[in-house]
């Protein structure tokens, strides 16, 4: 299977996905720290890909994506957004909701 079947697989296998550096109890960025933590504070479980230890995936994806930055927040298939987008979410409300929607089915 190649990168872009798996990305396809990993954004359609799971309703929540994070494409981030590190992992969210061990981040490896700013950015993906207040993207993981925002996401945690949700309260629901969500898959993550570490890109730092999948390098195809972090060359491939923005490409696939057309977003050229990490982390990336996949929800039900669509992105969402980066970091800011995540945490603009987050605090005005409109994350959880989405979130808590996207796992209940």
């Amino acid at each position: 299977m190649d990168v872009l079947d798996t990305i396809k697989q990993q954004i359609s296998d799971n309703d929540v996905i994070l494409y981030m550096k590190g992992s969210p109890s061990a981040p490896q960025c700013g950015f993906s720290q207040r993207a993981s933590q925002a996401l945690m504070a949700c309260g629901q479980r969500f898959a993550y890909v570490d890109i730092l230890t999948n390098p195809e995936i972090r060359s491939e994806l923005p490409k696939f994506a057309n977003w050229p930055t990490f982390p990336q927040l996949w929800v039900k298939g669509e992105l969402i957004g980066g970091c800011d987008i995540i945490t603009e979410m987050s605090e005005n409300g409109e994350l959880k909701p989405l979130i808590d929607a996207a796992v209940a089915g």
